[in-house]
């Protein structure tokens, strides 16, 4: 089972490829459920020597940045062995 915790906004890459696909409008949305409600899910992430590769929820993660937060909720997971 994978357990949660916080993680620094700043040590969170996102891929080029993946960062083109962010819908700013889909971020005022979430930023605004996140002030009322708080993050309920957590984005993922796999370790990458010194910083964390986003695997899942950019949207998330740009809407905690949009927010002015240091720290992101996330799941840290492996990477997939092709």
């Amino acid at each position: 089972m994978l357990g949660k915790r916080p993680y620094p906004l700043e040590l969170i890459y996102v891929p080029i490829k993946r960062a083109k696909t962010l819908d700013q409008q889909k971020v005022l949305t979430l930023a605004d459920d996140i002030l009322k409600n708080g993050q309920k899910t957590p984005i993922q992430i796999r370790a990458d020597n010194k910083r964390f590769v986003l695997i899942e929820g950019l949207h998330r993660l740009e809407a905690i940045r949009a927010l002015g937060g240091d720290t992101v909720e996330a799941y840290l997971v492996r990477a997939r062995l092709h």
